[in-house]
């Protein structure tokens, strides 16, 4: 006798939803990761920009030299500013994929454990049949050994 669980579809369901939502993740983590790495960069691009304005200003340069320096310092400001702000929403996307993945592993477990119950049952229903069986049987050779 095998066992043919009646829900078997569903449960595969739940484990490719499972699956599906970990690529998700996996891909949100990967954006996140570019946003931390963008972030990153701007900030060295920044402290260079500072070493150069400190250079700048211990040698004679122009004074419309050292206001675009500035400008572009600003610029850099914003820019940090803005990947900030980037990076946290792609914090939040992360987040919120991981809650998601959370919520299709519990469904996904629901349905596995429903199986292995049934699956229990199953069992206990061949091994109950086995036994009947195995003591009809000798129910009977005792029978016929006694007469």
């Amino acid at each position: 006798m095998n066992f043919r669980y009646s829900f078997q579809q569903i449960v595969d369901l739940k484990n490719n939803e499972r699956t599906q939502a970990e690529w998700i993740l996996s891909e949100a983590m990967g954006k996140l990761r570019n946003e931390e790495t963008s972030l990153h960069g701007l900030f060295e691009q920044k402290n260079n920009l500072h070493h150069q304005m400190a250079d700048a200003s211990g040698n004679s340069v122009t004074i419309s030299q050292m206001m675009l320096m500035q400008n572009y310092m600003n610029h850099m400001d914003q820019q940090i500013v803005r990947k900030h702000q980037d990076v946290k929403q792609a914090q939040h996307v992360v987040d919120k994929k991981q809650e998601h993945l959370s919520e299709r592993m519990i469904d996904e477990k629901v349905w596995t454990k429903a199986r292995e119950k049934a699956f229990h049952q199953f069992q206990s229903v061949v091994a109950k049949k086995e036994q009947d069986s195995l003591d009809e049987m000798a129910t009977n050779r005792f029978k016929r050994l006694t007469y």
